[in-house]
């Protein structure tokens, strides 16, 4: 544990005031990210208020922080602000998360374009490292610690591409489909699973050899077939039949 004696010379107050910062700042991203799991993971039905009171003392904590909190899932698109009636799930039609995936199909794919005329060994090594251990997480039939391993992969290929407007707009659109790219995981077939682990095998071959229009288009469509999962799945829990463009991919 670091030491909480000030350093000689250094201003007691002014300490105490960045110790203070350090600590609500540390507090509200737990907030955030226990929130954000708690909405992405389907606890909350789609298009459900947000129970505030319910979620303050689920947290031990008072309405202030959560509604900060549920701010910053409104600018992700994972939920909407309701003028004084406080909150909701988003909910997505079919065509929603069909535009949505194109966008981020081709946000990706330029990504990757970019990451391959400006990414390091290093940062190579480190998504290799991400892809084997996601790899153990498919192995293990694990979908909760796969997700989250196969989000890190595809942010880190799209911060390699050294483009913050497209890292920003990436960010936005990601959000907006989290949640229902988290539960269309969890009822993946086996058979479209071990696709997906192929496609990314496929993936960082590509970024390993710098084949930047080569991995533009197996990102594409790798997102592409994603859509279609999601698409799908979305149907499927609202009991309707998926729609023919879903089919695509």
């Amino acid at each position: 544990m670091k030491s909480t004696i000030p350093e000689q010379g250094t201003p007691i107050g002014k300490l105490t005031d960045a110790g203070a910062e350090r600590g609500e700042a540390s507090l509200h991203g737990e907030i955030l990210s226990r929130l954000r799991d708690h909405v992405v993971e389907g606890n909350i039905p789609d298009g459900a208020r947000i129970p505030e009171r319910q979620l303050c003392e689920m947290f031990g904590i008072s309405r202030t922080p959560l509604r900060e909190a549920l701010k910053v899932l409104a600018a992700e698109g994972l939920i909407e602000l309701l003028p004084n009636r406080g909150a909701r799930v988003r909910q997505l039609s079919p065509r929603d998360l069909e535009e949505l995936f194109d966008v981020m199909a081709g946000l990706e794919s330029l990504a990757g374009r970019l990451a391959c005329e400006a990414i390091t060994d290093e940062e190579i090594a480190e998504i290799e490292r991400q892809h084997y251990e996601m790899y153990g997480y498919y192995l293990h039939r694990d979908m909760h610690n796969y997700f989250l391993a196969n989000q890190r992969i595809h942010e880190r290929i799209v911060a390699a591409s050294r483009n913050e407007a497209l890292r920003a707009a990436y960010a936005n659109f990601a959000g907006r489909i989290r949640r229902v790219r988290y539960s269309a995981n969890f009822a993946r077939k086996r058979q479209r699973w071990a696709e997906a682990m192929r496609e990314h095998e496929a993936i960082l071959d590509a970024l390993r050899r710098r084949a930047g229009s080569e991995l533009a288009d197996i990102l594409f469509q790798h997102l592409r077939n994603k859509r279609a999962a999601a698409v799908e799945h979305l149907a499927e829990v609202r009991g309707g039949a998926a729609p023919a463009a879903a089919a695509e991919g």
